[in-house]
């Protein structure tokens, strides 16, 4: 039996998982300029959606959407538990990173210190997503490329977060989202190259079987149902916020 398995990417879910990564970074950038109100509070309906739109599209909708465009000449699953939970994680770090640099901007030690958490919380949703991948073998890590990756991570995030509270005309914004785009990218196929995926099964096409596992060709479906969730709590948020604007100018 022949362990090696033969990879590669569908470029459509590739090019599709950097829009979604530009998309959730542009939105994200938008909604972290009124999350500060006046006399300093926190709007959390604009930390709700910076919060979802860079952390449950930009990263995690990114991240599976990634996944899909992995292509094995082996039958693939993914336990919706680790992929569910790492939602929480990484849109949990993104909140903190958030709600901690708002409340000081200029604050370069604050800026640090989020960058760090919301980083690590990025590399914990991509390593579980991958750990919950299901088929009939195991992952050997590189783990240079694992490190490469955590650190690209923790750059990424810390970029994002200043950008996030200095990028305020448009043709600015819309660059700073390119290259948090190209970051979050960097950092999703950077720990895909750390994997080699062996196989130990004669039947590769095998059905991977277990509670709550879907396979590699329904985890599309899956996800973007998810991110339309995220997106119509998005889409309240801009709601609400043009109908508090509105009221506030009677």
């Amino acid at each position: 039996m022949n362990p090696e398995v033969v990879s590669s990417y569908d470029s459509t879910y590739v090019i599709l998982s950097f829009a979604i990564a530009f998309l959730g970074s542009f939105v994200a950038l938008t909604a972290a300029r009124r999350i500060i109100g006046p006399g300093g509070r926190i709007n959390h309906f604009d930390l709700l959606a910076a919060t979802l739109a860079l952390g449950g599209i930009g990263v995690w909708t990114m991240h599976f959407i990634g996944m899909a465009a992995l292509k094995m000449d082996l039958r693939v699953g993914y336990s919706m538990t680790e992929t569910v939970i790492s939602l929480v994680v990484v849109c949990l770090a993104t909140g903190f990173g958030l709600t901690y640099v708002a409340r000081d901007p200029s604050n370069k030690s604050r800026l640090l210190t989020a960058g760090a958490a919301l980083g690590l919380g990025v590399a914990v949703m991509h390593y579980l997503g991958m750990y919950g991948m299901r088929f009939g073998g195991y992952i050997n890590w590189s783990f240079l490329l694992v490190a490469v990756s955590i650190l690209i991570a923790v750059v990424a995030a810390t970029a994002a977060l200043w950008l996030a509270f200095n990028t305020k005309p448009l043709a600015l914004r819309l660059l700073a989202a390119v290259i948090m785009a190209v970051a979050v990218c960097a950092m999703h196929y950077t720990g895909m190259a750390a994997a080699d995926f062996v196989c130990t099964t004669a039947d590769r096409q095998a059905l991977p079987r277990g509670f709550g596992i879907i396979t590699s060709t329904d985890l599309p479906e899956v996800v973007m149902v998810m991110s339309i969730g995220i997106a119509l709590v998005l889409s309240i948020d801009l709601l609400t916020q043009k109908v508090l604007g509105a009221t506030k100018k009677r």
